[in-house]
This record gives C-alpha cells, structure tokens and sequence, in this order.
C-alpha cells in the first residue's frame, strides 16, 4: 500500500520558474492515504493549494510554525513571532529591507516567523538571529527568522498524534534545508535533484528529476512499493 504523504511546494511540486506545475494535482488528488502540504509559507498558501487541488486541508506551514488538520478542525501556533520582529526591526535599524515592497504579501499573514528576500544580506541577518536566540533557514527563496525547535519534522510528529499515525508510516518529498528534519523523522524520504545539499544528505533517495518532475519520479518509487 502506500505511505501516508509530506510533500514540500517550492520547488517540490513547482516547475522552474516557481509556478505550480499542473500535473502534480492528479497524483495529490488521487493519492489514497492521508497527504500532508508542509511548507515555508504562510498559512493562506496551502490552505488554498490543498483546496483547489481538490484534498483536505492538512498542512503544516511557516516552517513548522502552524499546522492545521481538517480531521479535527483544530489550529496550532508554536514559535515566538515577537523574537522575530525583533531581529527583523534590528536588520532595519543597520539600513536593510525586507525585499517585499510596502505591500508585504510574504509576511502580511504570518503566525510565528519572518521572511526576508534572498536577494538581500543573509550575514547580518544571521548574527542579529543567533544573538536573539533565533534560527534562519535559508529555503532557497527566502530566510525566515523562526524560533529553535521549530520545523517540519516536530510538526509532522504533531501530525502524526493528531492522526492516530506513525512518522515510520510516512513518505516525505522536499527540495530545502526546511525539509531535512522531516526527512529524518519519516519512514521514507526523498530530495529532488534541485534540493539544496542539506537536503541531498538528510533524505533517504534523491530524484534524478529536479522540480515536479523529481516529485512525479518520487510518487513512482513509492507506488512500486506497493504488494
């Protein structure tokens, strides 16, 4: 049979340009276990992802930060979104921005992290987040200041206790340093070739698709599993 399913969105079930790549929706519609959207974005992204594709609405996003599950209709929040503005208004007192305009739609809906463009300093950033106690993980399309212990792989066991599973059941397909704690904790892992090297050494395989092509390859593996 087939494992219950984590699966990433950027660059997991995008193509190269960052777009959704339609042909991931089938196989997440059709998957028949329990399929879990765990992201770096904000809540509102995967809420609609899972939507539109047509699945319930389980997702963990903001890194770990906020999970939800259709199951039980229940919303959780862990991580100290006060630390982070924090570091984020030091970062802006030494001249820097956040790279998302006045209009902030990374940030406007964010629970328990911040993001920064990647297009600006990582070092300062960094320093200001160890000295107040905070992590950055770099997901390969932005930094985002979140509080230690805070990631995939805590909330996926979330997860699990909420589902009456276990992480040994799960399969989990990512592309980022935000998804090797996850990759760790699941029964099966898989990077897609584009996956940053943290990821590459955290999984279980590694796809040799990159994008949603390496997610299709990936959903192919697990299928063959099957008695």
């Amino acid at each position: 049979m087939t494992p219950p399913l984590a699966v990433d969105i950027d660059g997991t079930l995008t193509d190269g340009t960052g777009a959704i790549d339609p042909r991931v929706m089938t196989p997440l519609r059709e998957w028949p276990d329990p399929v879990v959207v765990a992201t770096g974005k904000a809540l509102p992204y995967p809420v609609a992802l899972c939507h539109f594709v047509g699945i319930p609405t389980r997702v963990v996003a903001e890194n770990g930060g906020a999970v939800y599950l259709e199951d039980d209709d229940a919303l959780t929040f862990v991580g100290d979104r006060e630390a982070a503005q924090r570091v984020v208004d030091e970062y802006r007192e030494r001249g820097y921005d956040l790279g998302y305009g006045d209009v902030d739609f990374t940030n406007r809906w964010r629970e328990t992290e911040l993001a920064v463009s990647l297009d600006r300093p990582g070092e300062p950033l960094r320093e200001l987040a160890a000295a107040a106690g905070m992590h950055v993980f770099d997901t390969g399309y932005a930094y985002h200041v979140t509080s230690p212990g805070v990631d995939k792989g805590a909330a996926l066991e979330t997860v699990c206790d909420r589902l009456g599973r276990s992480l040994d059941e799960f399969a989990m397909v990512g592309d980022s340093e935000n998804d090797a704690a996850a990759f760790e904790v699941v029964g099966e892992s898989y990077a897609v070739a584009n996956a940053d090297e943290t990821a590459k050494r955290a999984a279980d395989h590694v796809t040799e698709a990159s994008y949603a092509d390496g997610f299709l390859e990936a959903l192919e593996a697990l299928q063959s599993h099957r008695p």
